[in-house]
């Protein structure tokens, strides 16, 4: 008879190994997502360049904030022209050639104006046309773009693709209006502009390094889903796809059109366009901050993005109220974080939730209600900043996002209400039937 002393001991479980959390820069493991962020950040840094030595130049002209309004509305409209056609190109064309169309045409585009203005002959309505043009490249350039940084990493770094693609943005952002300031007090806005056609360079090189073997060939079914004519229709009808688009928008008609308060702000303060940069830098430190922030999320909800839409108004109505431009800019890196950590959040929803068949055109809508928002919201406050002055501006465009969100708000509130059903009914009710929400849809919304 075996004592139980003798009687082997069962094996003790094995314990777990622990859940791995995906790194803020998995990304970058990809060496073709490392060269689209090397040629992107380049590029942004030049676009930026650009982008306050343009404003600045349409003042100096006019002595309009009005006319600076119009210059970025023009360089906004064409994504409601087309934006939509934009995000159909990116779906049946192979994004890295339509991306390096778009990026040699916008550097011919900023030499041009680099001339015009470096021979003394650039008006205003110079200004305003190249920047309809390089606005109708940036249709096409945008959806390809940012739905290409899905094709270049793996589903579980989607949210640190799109946050450190953002980075390039931001870190465009922090250099570009300093160089742009240094540029136009020593030697004139033009070579601002001849600094941004030069650095095309680097994207166009960064794109021809990609090695096309590493991007994924759409399958026969996803060829035939992107063709299909009604799977956009049923698209934007999903929650989860509209509300966040429904709310870019909203905040997009104040916040795209943010430099024009900033440079009304510095012609106000009388401290000319290295007050101008400062805000700008100011400005994209505080969204570098919340890059930072972003990279680390695996997954939104609603509920998140709406108490992230107050932060965003609420730094605005803050920012109105100080009363000195030191005060101004750490209020100003508020509203540079928040604003981008909902629109990193926006961006991300809407590219998981729309997948890899028509994810080209989802962010074509985006785009189009993004940059059109932007589009009107830009002579509207330019109006504002030059008859109100900009800190009624900025006061604005805290309110009246805010009321615009407390509007979605209800609207979602109200739709997550479940109807009331009979108990008789409910019991005949066959297990299975009605209407299910998808794995994006009970994944995305609380």
């Amino acid at each position: 008879m075996t004592r139980a002393a003798d009687r082997p001991e069962p094996p003790s479980p094995r314990p777990k190994p622990p859940i791995s959390r995906p790194s803020r820069l998995a990304a970058l493991r990809s060496r073709n997502f490392r060269l689209l962020l090397l040629g992107q950040t380049v590029a942004t840094t030049g676009m930026w360049a650009q982008r306050i030595a343009q404003d600045w130049l349409v003042l100096s002209l006019t002595g309009d904030a009005t006319a600076v309004g119009i210059t970025t509305a023009l360089q906004l409209a064409p994504m409601l022209v087309f934006g939509l056609a934009g995000g159909w190109i990116a779906d049946h064309y192979p994004k890295r050639r339509v991306l390096q169309a778009t990026q040699a045409a916008t550097g011919a585009l900023a030499a041009i104006l680099a001339v015009l203005t470096l021979t003394g002959h650039v008006t205003a309505w110079h200004i305003q046309l190249l920047a309809a043009g390089l606005g109708i490249i940036a249709a096409i350039d945008q959806p390809a773009r940012l739905a290409f940084v899905t094709d270049l990493v793996e589903r579980d770094h989607l949210y640190s693709a799109i946050s450190l693609n953002s980075s390039t943005y931001q870190l465009g952002a922090l250099v570009g209006p300093a160089v742009s300031g240094a540029l136009i007090s020593a030697v004139g806005p033009g070579w601002a502009f001849a600094l941004n056609a030069v650095s095309y360079a680097v994207p166009l090189i960064a794109f021809a390094c990609i090695d096309p073997d590493r991007l994924p060939h759409p399958r026969p079914a996803a060829r035939a889903a992107a063709r299909a004519p009604g799977g956009m229709r049923a698209l934007v009808r999903r929650p989860e796809i509209w509300w966040p688009i429904a709310l870019a928008g909203a905040f997009s008609m104040f916040t795209s059109s943010l430099p024009v308060t900033l440079s009304a702000y510095a012609r106000t303060l009388d401290i000319g366009p290295s007050g101008y940069a400062m805000f700008t830098f100011v400005v994209a430190l505080g969204s570098m901050l919340g890059v930072l922030i972003a990279a680390g999320r695996t997954r939104t909800t609603i509920n998140g993005l709406i108490w992230t839409g107050c932060a965003v108004a609420a730094t605005y109505l803050l920012a109105a109220a100080m009363p000195t431009p030191w005060s101004l800019a750490c209020a100003l890196a508020g509203i540079g974080m928040a604003t981008t950590l909902l629109f990193t959040a926006v961006n991300a929803t809407v590219q998981v939730a729309a997948g890899t068949e028509v994810r080209g055109r989802a962010m074509g809508v985006y785009l189009l209600v993004f940059f059109g928002c932007g589009a009107l919201g830009g002579p509207l406050i330019g109006a504002i900043n030059q008859h109100l002055g900009p800190r009624i501006g900025l006061a604005l465009a805290g309110a009246v996002p805010a009321a615009a969100l407390l509007l979605l708000s209800l609207s979602h509130f109200l739709r997550r209400r479940p109807a009331a059903v009979p108990p008789s009914d409910a019991s005949r009710r066959p297990s299975g039937t009605g209407r299910e929400s998808t794995p994006h849809t009970r994944s995305r919304l609380p």
